[in-house]
């Protein structure tokens, strides 16, 4: 698990590539880039950062995208060295590329697990300092979900939270600096950061502040037959910082634990008043469809309502799914999940344009297996997607795609292309 209306009429289309008449961008072929290689020019549309069974590592896995103040994009992920599982010895690897996401220079360890696990990266750019925050989740290479969950792995072993900071536009990180006791409540046993982008938020009174959507699991109260393994012990959270990541403290909380939605990966954006929007995997709630949503009017502190269902993404599964505001006329949030219900698989975009109260699908990006994805801005003309995603598994690879913005949305005049499935 950890690593979880009114349709828009706009129509992204591909850099250089365009949309088929489907809607649907298809998987690298000919005429495209090789993974990790630049096309011609600007004509760059998909590489491959990061491929299962190269690097040293058996998978990579939880992608994690931000964009520099020099340009460059860092594509973070997992390093997993045994394999597809959760757990075990896990390093948070990192790649810049300076041109866009065409090509990638030498994958770097950011935080090594040193055979235990560091996984769930949340990176950020302080707007203050320019330097690149990553916040990140520990836990012993022997302490599975499920036993952290059923409160069976000691405090030392189970999950922890660190953060680090990076100086030279992401070359280097400085050593996990641990945070848990500012960052997590005792009576919590399961903790995630993101995954995904973190935010900087840069309106009204919490401008520069750092805010990490996070997730955690609760015990259960004392003298109930449950063991904390039950999905209604799953909440959201966030961490908020108003230094720049140098101290930190827990924002709002959901605490329901009501079986209803079950908060668990989570994603937020910053609307253009000021207001945060988030949106979490719902793992396993008795409540309609896969996705659930939520508003902070002060910056992340507290929720203006409980979390409810998002109706109008009943298409997503259970999955994490990444959420990126790139304004325009139009004011336009997008998201991205995998759109078969019951399946990773088809990976989407959805766009708002009323600040999250409905979604529209925009576009399949393809017809194959997907999972998790995070956006990122990359120009006033484009925006980047890193997802999991593969040909039988959505775990062969992390691609990198390269979008562009239609008009109304900031974007170039022209073609769009494509239509919404």
């Amino acid at each position: 698990m950890r690593r979880g209306v009114v349709a828009a009429t706009a129509v992204l289309a591909v850099t250089a590539a365009g949309l088929s008449a489907t809607g649907t961008i298809g998987p690298p072929g000919r005429g495209e880039p090789a993974p990790g290689r630049a096309g011609p020019g600007a004509g760059c549309t998909t590489s491959v950062p990061y491929a299962a069974g190269t690097g040293g590592y058996a998978g990579y896995r939880i992608p994690a995208v931000v964009r520099t103040p020099a340009g460059t994009v860092l594509a973070f992920a997992e390093g997993r060295t045994a394999g597809a599982g959760d757990s075990g010895d896990i390093d948070i690897v990192v790649r810049r590329s300076e041109d866009g996401g065409c090509t990638w220079d030498t994958p770097r360890v950011a935080a090594d697990g040193g055979g235990d696990t560091r996984g769930n990266p949340a990176p950020v750019v302080d707007p203050r300092s320019g330097d690149v925050v990553l916040v990140s989740s520990f836990n012993g290479a022997e302490a599975t979900e499920s036993r952290i969950l059923g409160g069976e792995v000691p405090a030392a072993r189970g999950r922890r939270v660190f953060v680090q900071r990076s100086s030279d536009d992401g070359r280097t990180f400085s050593a996990p600096r641990e945070i848990t006791a500012s960052a997590k409540r005792p009576d919590w046993r399961w903790y995630a950061t993101g995954p995904g982008h973190a935010l900087a938020l840069a309106r009204g009174p919490h401008a520069g502040r750092l805010l990490v959507p996070a997730d955690h699991s609760a015990a259960p109260p004392p003298g109930s037959p449950d063991t904390g393994r039950e999905p209604r012990y799953y909440g959201a959270h966030a961490l908020l910082s108003d230094d720049g990541g140098r101290s930190w403290r827990i924002g709002f909380v959901d605490d329901t634990y009501d079986g209803v939605v079950n908060s668990n990966e989570s994603t937020a954006a910053e609307l253009p008043d000021g207001k945060v929007y988030f949106g979490t995997r719902d793992q396993l709630g008795t409540g309609p469809g896969n996705r659930a949503d939520a508003v902070s009017a002060d910056g992340g502190a507290t929720l203006a309502r409980p979390f409810a269902p998002q109706r109008t993404l009943d298409g997503v599964p259970v999955v994490q799914g990444s959420l990126l505001y790139v304004g325009g006329r139009d004011r336009t949030l997008l998201f991205s999940a995998p759109s078969v219900p019951t399946e990773r698989a088809d990976l989407a975009l959805w766009s708002s344009r009323d600040g999250g109260l409905t979604f529209g699908r925009l576009l399949t990006v393809a017809r194959r297996k997907a999972a998790y994805s995070d956006l990122v801005r990359l120009d006033a003309r484009t925006v980047g997607l890193l997802h999991e995603t593969g040909a039988r598994s959505p775990y062969e690879t992390v691609e990198f795609r390269r979008i562009a913005l239609p008009a109304d949305q900031g974007g170039p005049a022209g073609r769009h292309g494509g239509t919404p499935p």
